[in-house]
């Protein structure tokens, strides 16, 4: 009998293959009514994204990480399954006329748990889950604060739940590469770091003079 693992399908709906094609589409259909605003979206989910890379980047190639509470990364998984949930399952509510406050509380409650399945998995530890966690929830209450205050124009919010659905739905299930790409480039990236810097040094040497 095929048996469904939950802890497995909590990880995979926070899986950046998953999570980003879901921010994209929630980009576009808000574009419709704000472009900038949709810009606004990118930039935040960026900076939210930023933190984790760096994280990760300073672990893989210098072994850089803090003792306490075994805190080597933050997880990328946590982080973008409360962000992009939150934001998406909120606005979804309201573009059904419906309050939007269920949303965030879902979409909070599944980053949460998508956190609960990495530490399940051994990839993280609490304590790397719970700074995702909190990465996440910031990133969807900053933009959520300006979102759902927008009359955004008429359409109908079948169309915007279809899409929803069947990108989520494509994508599930996939492994996006990035935590392959930084493990795979960080030996390279260690070696390269003292020429770049004395390539910084020479050209700021050159301004000063």
């Amino acid at each position: 009998m095929w048996k469904i693992d939950p802890w497995t399908v909590y990880s995979n709906v926070g899986d950046a293959a998953v999570t980003l094609p879901v921010a994209i589409v929630c980009a576009i259909w808000i574009a419709r009514t704000d472009l900038r605003l949709a810009w606004r979206w990118a930039l935040i989910l960026s900076c939210a994204m930023l933190p984790v890379g760096a994280s990760k980047i300073l672990y893989y190639a210098w072994d850089i990480s803090l003792p306490l509470a075994h805190f080597r990364v933050i997880s990328g998984h946590t982080m973008l399954s409360t962000a992009v949930w939150a934001v998406a399952l909120a606005l979804q509510l309201k573009w059904w006329r419906l309050p939007a406050f269920p949303g965030i509380v879902a979409g909070l409650l599944l980053g949460a748990l998508t956190g609960a399945s990495r530490v399940h998995g051994h990839s993280h530890s609490v304590a790397e889950v719970l700074v995702g966690w909190v990465l996440g929830t910031l990133a969807a209450t900053v933009f959520l604060r300006t979102a759902l205050r927008v009359e955004y124009k008429p359409f109908r919010p079948v169309w915007s739940t279809l899409c929803l659905l069947a990108v989520s739905t494509l994508a599930y299930g996939h492994t996006a590469p990035f935590q392959d790409l930084i493990e795979e480039n960080a030996a390279a990236l260690k070696e390269n770091t003292p020429g770049l810097v004395c390539a910084l040094s020479r050209a700021r040497s050159r301004d000063h003079s």
